[in-house]
Parts: C-alpha cells; sequence; structure tokens
C-alpha cells in the first residue's frame, strides 16, 4: 500500500492549478488573435501618420487658405472671401497661359520620351551584350539633379557657343534663341524632361516585357511572323496595362513641372521667359505665392492643379475599366 501512494505523482506546489493554466491558455490565445488581427494595421500605421501630416493637413489647409484672402507676409491674418479666389482665376489670361504652356510641354515630353522608352526597352530586352551596363547607364539621368541637368542644357541651347546652334550651323541653319523663343524654349524645356525621364520609363517597360511568356514568342515565330510584328501584336498588348500606368505618371510629372522651367532662365525666374513663353501652373503658382505674397491665390492654383489630376485619374480609370 505504501509502495502504490508512492508512484502517484504530486504535482510541485509553485504549478499553477488546472484552472489557472486553462485561463492563461486561454488570455495567450487572446493576445495572439488581437496581435494577428491589429498587426497589420500597426505596420502600416507609420505610413499613415505622415500622409496625414505631411499629405493630407497640407492639401485640406491649402483648400481652407483658398477661401481666404491671406498673405505671405501675415499668413496668420486669414479674410474669407468665398470662391473668389476661384472665380478669379477664370478670368485670369496668365493662369490660362501657364494651363496652356503646361499642356503643350507636356505633351511635347511625354509622347517622344515613351516612345523613346519602348524602343530602348525593347533593344535591352534582346540578347545584347552587356546589358547590365546599358540598364544602369539608363538609369542614371534620373539619379542626376534637376539643376545640374538644367545647367548643361542652358549650356548646350547658347545663343551664341551652344552646341545645338553649331550643329544647326553646320546644316545651314541660322542660330536659334532657344530661350526667348515661344516654341524654341518650350521644345529646350522639353528636352530636359525627355532625357531625364526616358530611362526610367524603360526600365519599367522592360520590367513588363521581361513578364510576357516566351511562348507567345515562340507560337509567333512559328507561325512566320517577323520581329516588328511581334513587337506589335505580342509586345503591344502585353505592356498596355504599363503603358496606360507610365502615362498617368508622365501626365502627373508634366503638370507639376517645376524645376525645369525655373532654372531654365535664371534671370527670367518664375514668370516663365519674358513674355511667359514657357511658364507652367507650378511657375505661376510659385509666382504668385513666394514673389506677390498672395498665398490666397497660389492656394487656388494648387486646388485646380489638383482637381486637374484627379481628372487625368479619372479618364485612366475608364480607360483602364473599359479595357478590362
Amino acid at each position: 500500500m505504501a509502495e502504490a501512494e508512492a508512484d502517484v505523482a504530486v504535482p510541485p506546489r509553485d504549478q499553477p492549478a488546472p484552472s489557472a493554466r486553462t485561463k492563461e491558455a486561454a488570455r495567450r490565445a487572446r493576445r495572439h488573435r488581437r496581435s494577428v488581427r491589429l498587426g497589420p494595421y500597426a505596420f502600416v500605421a507609420p505610413f499613415f501618420l505622415l500622409f496625414a501630416a505631411f499629405g493630407l493637413f497640407p492639401l485640406l489647409y491649402t483648400g481652407w487658405a483658398s477661401l481666404h484672402r491671406v498673405e505671405l507676409t501675415a499668413p496668420g491674418e486669414m479674410e474669407w472671401v468665398g470662391t473668389r479666389n476661384f472665380t478669379r482665376l477664370l478670368d485670369d489670361a496668365f493662369f490660362w497661359n501657364a494651363l496652356g504652356n503646361t499642356i503643350t510641354i507636356g505633351v511635347l515630353s511625354t509622347v517622344p520620351q515613351l516612345v523613346m522608352a519602348l524602343g530602348i526597352a525593347h533593344l535591352l530586352n534582346s540578347r545584347l551584350r552587356g546589358r547590365i551596363f546599358f540598364r544602369v547607364a539608363a538609369l542614371t539621368p534620373y539619379a542626376t539633379s534637376v539643376a545640374a541637368a538644367t545647367l548643361v542644357f542652358v549650356l548646350l541651347f547658347g545663343r551664341e557657343h551652344g552646341l545645338v546652334n553649331w550643329v544647326l550651323g553646320t546644316a545651314g541653319f541660322g542660330p536659334v534663341d532657344w530661350q526667348n523663343g515661344t516654341w524654341s524654349s518650350r521644345l529646350a524645356v522639353s528636352s530636359i524632361v525627355i532625357w531625364r525621364w526616358t530611362g526610367y520609363n524603360a526600365l519599367i517597360y522592360l520590367a513588363a516585357m521581361q513578364a510576357i511568356p516566351d511562348e507567345l514568342y515562340e507560337s509567333a515565330a512559328l507561325d512566320g511572323a517577323s520581329r516588328w510584328r511581334q513587337f506589335v501584336h505580342v509586345t503591344l498588348p502585353g505592356l498596355r496595362p504599363t503603358i496606360l500606368f507610365t502615362v498617368v505618371v508622365s501626365t502627373i510629372g508634366a503638370t507639376q513641372l517645376f524645376g525645369e522651367p525655373l532654372l531654365f532662365n535664371g534671370g527670367a525666374g518664375a514668370t516663365g521667359g519674358a513674355d511667359h513663353q514657357y511658364q507652367t501652373l507650378g511657375l505661376y503658382l510659385y509666382e504668385q505665392g513666394w514673389v506677390n505674397h498672395h498665398l490666397g491665390r497660389a492656394s487656388a492654383i494648387a486646388w485646380a492643379m489638383f482637381l486637374l489630376l484627379l481628372l487625368i485619374g479619372a479618364v485612366a480609370w475608364l480607360l483602364r475599366r473599359r479595357e478590362t
């Protein structure tokens, strides 16, 4: 009888009772479920906090300021004017001039830029020796600062000693006043944008091209399709969503164009040339807010640009929905 009592396991005194262990396991299970449910929100919370501080709040404050008369010299003194700053834009010839210049420079820079990017991506996607070097070289202009790139192009487009005019002179053409001409200055500013962003878009197209299945090209080759027909009937349809994405992003970038036209002629400043011939919406906003000190009008221009971007996004969404 004594041996039987010795075989019975006696729990240690510090071990919790079975009911306590059950409660502890239940608490751990609740903590695990809570962490699984709330963990993703905790990971993305820093982004939304920063976005609220540096994105949403400035946007809402700019909208509030656009409804007031407020000067840069006294930003705390606001006078309610309602939608007057917006109605003034409708009769502002400089605003419409800036909008027209923005659209013109956007088209002149976006269309050639994306066409060239498609060609470069197609070449980089082929069996080319030293592909890594050319891919890095294509991205180099994107890494160059706007100031450095614009300074180089200002020298290239110089009237007296610029390389572009020298090349035109050897071909029998007269010198072009790139900074003071209307279309010449727009072409020069567009060329800076093209140089900076073509390689970046080419790498985006290259990544999308490499996702197209090889079986499609093999089937097209078996059907006797040439490389050009493969590019037209296989590559371009496969790149359609990517092309739409780059068009939207490039259009947004063109709408916000600021650094290149500002630095293209340092003497003109925010006016965009002697006749405002290449003043974009970004430059006009800067002129109203930081040169003329009219923060209310500048805020109205900023919201007009924001509404324009929303319109572009809506058009892109409709096109994308129509495709699918």
